[in-house]
């Protein structure tokens, strides 16, 4: 089966292609520097398609990492993962970034608490055991220190460490080759997304859409 991977949720963003009849699934990758995400993304699917002969209507899944993470990033990588899954006629299929991130530490039969940086003191928690999924939230500083408790602490920026004051095992950044076990054992379950109604992990709303909101007015 041969499936395309997207992950523009983090601070650079990656495309995938997979293969399942070889041995080694992942048979072509790229990355999207920076914030390249949205000018970058759809010619670099079709460059690696065509390095590869591949057609769009080939694929057996399209699989899209949809947060937690950067808001431009995430609507970017949905909004092309859906439009590409429509386009193709072939399954959709969402992976989170926070099961990402957890499944780079082996917890040893514990839990695995992947933490982000959120911003404005807050933090992105997923807490798992082994690729299921316990819970993922948006935590305060203060919340994500007495929320976790055995098991391992995985990041992937320093800034958590530095903030937290914790020593966190720190990996490198989830890309979209990542995602593929993930989303394998989705393939297999038939267990796919709706592309008319899956939406963003945000695990919090954006400035324009909290200010949006009538009587919610930004302050100067």
């Amino acid at each position: 089966m041969k499936i395309l991977l997207i992950n523009t949720a983090g601070s650079e963003g990656s495309v995938a292609l997979a293969d399942t009849g070889f041995a080694q699934p992942i048979v072509a990758t790229a990355a999207l520097p920076g914030r390249t995400s949205s000018e970058q993304l759809v010619p670099t699917v079709r460059q690696l398609l065509e390095g590869r002969g591949w057609n769009l209507n080939e694929l057996g899944a399209v699989v899209v990492v949809h947060g937690p993470g950067s808001f431009t990033g995430i609507r970017v990588g949905l909004s092309a993962a859906k439009g590409l899954s429509e386009a193709a006629g072939v399954p959709l299929v969402a992976v989170s970034q926070l099961a990402l991130l957890a499944a780079s530490a082996d917890g040893g039969g514990k839990p695995v608490h992947a933490v982000f940086d959120a911003g404005r003191r807050e933090f992105y928690y997923g807490k798992y055991l082994g690729r299921q999924r316990l819970e993922e939230a948006l935590l305060s500083g203060k919340d994500l220190v007495t929320r976790i408790g055995e098991g391992i602490v995985v990041a992937c920026e320093s800034k958590v460490a530095a903030t937290l004051g914790i020593a966190p095992q720190m990996v490198a950044e989830p890309l979209a080759g990542d995602a593929l076990p993930f989303a394998l054992e989705r393939i297999e379950a038939n267990d796919f997304d709706d592309v008319a109604t899956l939406d963003a992990n945000y695990l919090r709303r954006s400035d324009a859409e909290i200010f949006a909101k009538p009587g919610v007015r930004a302050v100067s």
